[in-house]
């Protein structure tokens, strides 16, 4: 038994998404005003996107709030989920490439990347159904199912090409299962199945190879392929302790891609050292509120969700500014709350959401204590 606490829900959690909110929709119209006006002829094309799709999200936040049932609890809710998770990223192939390839959906003048929606559908997934086994977590049978599952999806996703947000789902896939309880033997087949097919994908394509000799030997891609990560830590390095101030950064010139994936660059060029320190800090503690979350959650499906959730902003984000510092190879994984992208922003907040839901319910026992 449970109980719900209306307006119980984690306001450190809700704070700290509000104001990484704000601070996204300054950025990308900091970031986007030039290449917006090059585009589109006018400044806020890309600050209202990104605005419409915040709105989109808030407006998921406060429909979860106020519902009382766990709905996405459900079976017909989680394979529902799935199974149209699935649809859309076999409908990505038969959509017009764009850029080269197939990562997203166009109806009605609207674009939509159903690898984002995946990254839930995943979690959502594998929590409900180690919940069911979890008396038999121990068995080999248990682990089938979501490997075929975790399986086809990753394919799917490398196949578009995106081969950052299938490493991430795969990533995260693992941790799900790890903290669900299957074991650490089964995780030692996983590797030796699933690293030869991220292997063989990451060396046919020729620019993700020249992206891993370029992180390997950095001087001599500086002009070529690691041109972003070249002109990223320039950006950082310019902004130096307090930044060139909101607007003033001139690196978005040069750098591609200053109001997605590198916008972090962006931001520690304008804002310095303190912002991208206050950045960091503020995904410290979302994620230590997601962690406080599934410790409090009141079954074992919530926890593993709430854990899946938060990992799920916490991994997206180390990666994101782990390129941006040229600690990696580029990716192509969004800032969570900061970079442009519709997608990405609505399906976060969807996150946040779940999140702030679970943090509403607690057992009755724990409750009356």
């Amino acid at each position: 038994m449970e109980v719900v606490r209306p307006y119980g829900f984690d306001k450190w959690m809700f704070a700290i998404t509000l104001i990484l909110l704000t601070m996204g929709l300054v950025m990308v119209f900091s970031a986007s005003g030039v290449a917006s006006i090059e585009k589109y002829s006018q400044p806020f094309y890309f600050l209202i996107q990104q605005a419409m799709g915040a709105l989109a999200g808030l407006g998921l936040i406060v429909v979860l709030l106020a519902v009382r049932k766990p709905f996405y609890q459900q079976p017909v809710i989680i394979f529902g989920l799935l199974a149209s998770t699935l649809g859309l990223l076999v409908l990505c192939f038969l959509m017009p490439p764009v850029a080269h390839t197939n990562r997203w959906i166009t109806l009605a003048g609207i674009r939509f990347q159903p690898s984002e929606l995946a990254k839930i559908s995943l979690v959502l997934f594998l929590a409900w159904y180690l919940d069911r086994r979890k008396e038999k977590i121990r068995e080999p049978a248990v682990f089938v199912l979501p490997l075929l599952v975790v399986g086809l999806f990753v394919l799917l996703v490398l196949k578009e090409p995106d081969f950052g947000t299938a490493a991430l789902l795969f990533v995260l896939s693992l941790v799900v299962l790890f903290l669900g309880g299957i074991r650490l033997k089964y995780f030692i087949y996983l590797g030796l199945a699933g690293v030869p097919v991220f292997a063989y994908f990451a060396l046919a394509a020729t620019y993700r190879l020249e992206r891993i000799l370029a992180f390997l030997s950095p001087d001599k891609g500086a002009l070529g392929i690691n041109f972003q990560v070249t002109q990223s830590t320039l950006a950082l390095g310019a902004g130096g302790f307090i930044g060139a101030s909101l607007g003033e950064g001139v690196q978005k010139l040069f750098l591609p891609c200053p109001y997605t994936d590198f916008i972090y660059a962006i931001l520690g060029e304008e804002l310095g050292f303190v912002g991208t320190l206050v950045t960091l800090v503020l995904f410290v503690i979302l994620v230590w509120r997601g962690v406080a979350i599934s410790l409090k959650a009141p079954n074992v499906f919530s926890q593993l969700a709430a854990a899946g959730l938060t990992f799920l902003l916490g991994i997206q984000a180390l990666l994101n500014i782990t390129v941006v510092l040229g600690l990696g190879p580029a990716k192509g994984v969004p800032l969570p709350f900061l970079s442009f992208g519709r997608s990405s922003l609505v399906c976060n907040l969807l996150v946040i959401g779940i999140l702030l839901h679970i943090s509403q319910r607690r057992e009755t026992q724990r409750t009356q204590a």
